[in-house]
């Protein structure tokens, strides 16, 4: 994987905000409505926002298309459908455009994965979270392991490329445990995996039973041998990580987050999408409302459901260029961060850090975080945003 031009890439995210329930640990802006969702109604709300941030972000060429949430794979075929050709009227799509839906591996979703190819998706990335049925219980879900294998394969006989995530770090998992599991998920993936440690985050029902004593999670130093083990198993059979959570066969990155992660542009459509865009030579962070009737609502009145949209000054815009390409193997250039921030990374900050082991120059000079320095990439990135 090489670095791409900084500006040859702009993706658009859709966010497609509901679920069937909602996962314990999930901080995530999804919502559970008991009543029937009104497709139409949204398809057309989604039509609109694309057509009013299109008109603001002309010129661009459309790379990467992800629909996430939420629970895309919960929408019908024709609706996907109607909204990729929403993006197809208001901005031109590269001819290799990615497109990847987010999908639940139950037995219902899975019978939609042609319909969304023939939509015109080409990548589905499957929340499995777990290949055991006792952990998948745990965590919430509503799948059991036998479906999960099942929709991988049903994945694998319609599109060319296909993902699965994978939750490690679980109450009571073993190094040995967790790598009998992912050897066993790697024999299923054709290209890429997203493998996640358990996070315990505020506002979510794991947070009250980690609180209360009753969810214990490994500590710190299990923490970090079920991360080595991680690197290592996937290393070994050619799923090298490109980012701190992300592995996958040279070439078959996920384009649309390295959108991110590069500090492209991209485009935020739907209840509680945020995006970045350049107007007027200036990056602007826009975020729109989280709460979907009241984000359906705005649209119908105003053509988006903008809540915010902030101008990023030069620091800003540096730190966050930090922060997301440090999460890369490739590193960062730090003759980027120098033109967006006005100044040089301290020399003698990332000469400690690189005394300790925690970052390395590559012979082209791109910075990186090594492998002992990503389990503490927050502490790295401070201490070089300082």
């Amino acid at each position: 994987m090489s670095p791409a031009d900084p500006a040859a890439a702009f993706g658009v995210y859709i966010h497609w905000p509901f679920c069937l329930s909602k996962c314990p640990y999930c901080d995530f802006n999804s919502h559970v409505r008991h009543a029937p969702i009104d497709e139409e109604r949204f398809t057309r709300a989604f039509a609109r926002e694309i057509e009013t941030t299109a008109a603001r972000s002309r010129g661009r060429t459309v790379s990467s298309i992800f629909l996430g949430g939420g629970t895309p794979s919960l929408m019908r075929p024709q609706t996907v459908g109607a909204i990729l050709d929403a993006i197809g009227k208001h901005w031109s799509v590269a001819d290799d455009v990615e497109v990847t839906l987010e999908a639940n591996p139950t037995s219902v979703e899975a019978t939609r994965f042609r319909g969304y190819r023939a939509a015109g998706v080409n990548r589905v990335s499957l929340g499995v979270q777990a290949l055991d049925d006792s952990s998948l219980k745990a965590l919430g879900r509503l799948h059991t392991a036998r479906e999960a294998q099942d929709a991988v394969a049903i994945a694998r006989s319609v599109f060319d490329r296909y993902s699965f995530d994978l939750i490690y770090a679980r109450p009571d998992q073993t190094p040995a445990m967790w790598a009998g599991e992912l050897q066993r998920a790697i024999s299923e993936a054709a290209e890429h995996l997203s493998l996640y440690q358990l996070t315990i985050e505020a506002g979510t029902p794991f947070f009250d039973l980690h609180a209360a004593g009753k969810l214990k999670t490994p500590d710190e130093a299990m923490a970090r041998d079920l991360y080595d083990v991680t690197q290592d198993v996937c290393a070994r059979h050619g799923l090298p990580a490109y980012e701190i959570s992300n592995h996958a066969r040279p070439g078959a990155e996920c384009r649309h987050n390295l959108v991110y992660w590069r500090g492209q542009e991209y485009a935020g459509i739907g209840p509680g999408a945020h995006g970045r865009l350049d107007i007027d030579g200036v990056r602007h962070a826009i975020a729109t409302e989280k709460r979907p009737e009241a984000w359906l609502m705005r649209v119908e009145a105003n053509g988006n459901g903008i809540v915010a949209d902030d101008p990023l000054n030069s620091e800003e815009r540096a730190d966050e260029f930090l922060l997301m390409g440090l999460r890369l193997r490739e590193g960062i250039d730090p003759r980027r961060y120098a033109a967006l921030s006005g100044r040089s990374l301290d020399p003698r900050r990332i000469a400690i850090l690189r005394d300790e082991g925690a970052i390395m120059i590559s012979t082209d000079g791109r910075l990186r975080v090594t492998q002992d320095g990503f389990p503490v990439l927050d502490a790295v990135v401070a201490d070089l945003a300082a």
